[in-house]
C-alpha cells in the first residue's frame, strides 16, 4: 500500500485563515497606532457608513474561504458586500473594492471551472447592476448609464481573461496528453522490437538445434551432445537478455542503470558463430575504417543484421549468406544477402516485403526510420533475398577512428 506524506501544517491551512490572520494583524497594528480612528471605523450606530473596514475584512475573508470549493458563494458574498457598501457615502471606494473582488471571482471561475459555472458567476454582478439601474430609474434617482456600462465592462473583461487562461491550460494539457501518448507508444514499440530481435534469433537457433539433435540422437550421440550444448548456451544468453530488459523496465527513481552494455557490431563475430552452430554459414565482410559509433546507431545496425540472419536461418532454406558492414565517412551501411528460396516466392520469407503477418522487416524499417536512414528489403532478380540499410551519423558527433 502506498502512503502519501501529508503536507506541512502551514500548507494545509485554508486561504481564509491566512486572510483572517492578515486582518487581525492590521487591526492590532492600527489599535496601537491610531486607536481613535480605529474605534470610529469599528463603531456601528445604525449607519452603515461607519463600517468600511469591517465589511472589507468580512468580505475578503469569506471570499478566500469559499473561493475554491464554493466559487459562486464567494461571488455572492463579494456582491453583497458591494451592495451593503453603497450606503457608505464617506468611503465610496469600499463599494468599488467589493465589486472588483467579485470581478476577480468571475475571472477565477472562468479560468478553473466549467463554462456553466463561469457564466453563472458572470451573470450575478450583471444582474445586480441591472437591478440597481432599474431601481434608480423607477425611484427618480440620477443615473449615469456610462458608469453602469463601464462597471459591467469590467465583468466582461474579467470573464474573457479567465476564459483565455482556461483555453490555454486546456490546450497545454491536450498537447501534454498527446506527447505522453506518443512517448508511451514509441517506448512500447521499442520494447517490442528489442524483444523480437533478441528472442526470435535465439529461439530460432534453439528450435533448429533441438530438431537436429532429435534426428541424430540414435546414430550420432556426439552431434546430439553438441546440439544440447548449443541449446543450453543460447538459452542462457536469451534468459540473461530478458533479465536485463526486465531490470531496465522495473528500474525506479534513484536506482542505478543496468551495468550490461547494449549489443553492437562488436558482437557480430559471436552472432556468426551461433549461426554456424544452427547450420548456416555467414560470410562476414567489413569495409572502410571501423569507428566508434553512437550507441543507438550501433545497436540498430546489429539488430538489423541479427534479424536478417535469423530470417535466413528460419525461412530461406539455404546454408549460406553474406553479411557486409561498410563503414562510411557519413554513416554505416549493412547488407545481408542469401541465395535461398525467399527470392523465388517473392514474399520475403513468407512475411516481409510481400505484406504478410510477421514483424521482422517492419521492425527493421522502424529502426532505420527513427535514425533517418534508408532501408530496403526484397527478393533479388537473380534469386535469393537482400536486406540493406544505411544509417547516417549525427552531424554534430565527431568521428573517432578505432584501433
Amino acid at each position: 500500500m502506498i502512503i502519501e506524506a501529508r503536507p506541512p501544517l502551514l500548507r494545509r491551512l485554508p486561504a481564509g485563515v491566512w486572510v483572517a490572520a492578515v486582518w487581525v494583524a492590521i487591526v492590532v497594528f492600527r489599535f496601537f497606532t491610531r486607536a481613535d480612528e480605529l474605534r470610529h471605523l469599528l463603531t456601528y450606530n445604525g449607519n452603515p457608513e461607519d463600517m468600511p473596514l469591517v465589511v472589507t475584512a468580512v468580505v475578503t475573508t469569506s471570499v478566500a474561504a469559499f473561493l475554491v470549493r464554493l466559487p459562486l458563494a464567494a461571488a455572492a458574498v463579494a456582491l453583497a458586500g458591494a451592495l451593503f457598501s453603497l450606503g457608505m457615502w464617506r468611503t465610496p471606494e469600499a463599494s468599488v473594492l467589493q465589486f472588483l473582488i467579485a470581478d476577480a471571482v468571475v475571472g477565477y471561475c472562468a479560468a478553473t471551472r466549467t463554462r456553466l459555472v463561469s457564466l453563472c458567476a458572470a451573470g450575478m454582478p450583471v444582474a445586480m447592476l441591472t437591478g440597481l439601474y432599474l431601481w434608480g430609474a423607477l425611484n427618480g434617482h440620477p443615473i449615469n448609464p456610462m458608469a453602469y456600462g463601464g462597471i459591467a465592462a469590467t465583468v466582461a473583461i474579467a470573464w474573457l481573461v479567465g476564459n483565455t487562461v482556461h483555453q490555454s491550460r486546456s490546450h497545454a494539457e491536450a498537447l501534454r496528453g498527446r506527447a505522453t501518448e506518443q512517448a508511451v507508444t514509441a517506448e512500447r514499440l521499442r520494447i517490442a522490437r528489442e524483444l523480437h530481435d533478441m528472442v526470435a534469433h535465439n529461439i530460432g537457433i534453439i528450435a533448429i538445434q533441438a530438431g537436429m539433435g532429435q534426428r541424430v540422437m540414435d546414430t550420432q550421440p556426439r552431434e546430439t551432445r553438441n546440439a544440447l550444448d548449443a541449446i543450453e548456451t543460447t538459452s542462457r544468453e536469451t534468459l540473461a537478455g530478458l533479465r536485463r530488459m526486465l531490470g531496465a523496465l522495473r528500474q525506479g527513481e534513484g536506482e542505478s542503470a543496468p551495468l550490461e552494455v547494449a549489443p553492437g557490431l562488436a558482437e557480430l563475430d559471436r552472432l556468426v558463430a551461433n549461426t554456424a552452430v544452427a547450420g548456416v554459414r555467414v560470410a562476414l565482410t567489413r569495409t572502410g575504417e571501423p569507428r566508434h559509433l553512437p550507441a543507438d546507431v550501433d545497436l540498430a545496425a546489429f539488430r538489423i543484421v541479427q534479424e536478417a540472419v535469423t530470417n535466413v536461418v528460419k525461412h530461406s532454406g539455404t546454408r549460406d549468406c553474406r553479411v557486409t558492414v561498410d563503414y562510411r565517412p557519413d554513416g554505416i551501411a549493412v547488407t545481408v544477402v542469401d541465395l535461398g528460396a525467399g527470392g523465388g516466392s517473392g514474399t520475403g520469407y513468407g512475411y516481409g516485403a510481400g505484406g504478410g503477418t510477421g514483424y521482422g522487416i517492419a521492425g527493421m524499417r522502424e529502426r532505420v526510420s527513427l535514425l533517418h536512414g534508408e532501408f530496403s528489403a526484397g527478393p533479388r532478380p537473380e534469386g535469393g533475398f537482400r536486406v540493406a540499410a544505411r544509417l547516417p551519423l549525427p552531424a554534430e558527433l565527431p568521428l573517432e577512428v578505432g584501433p
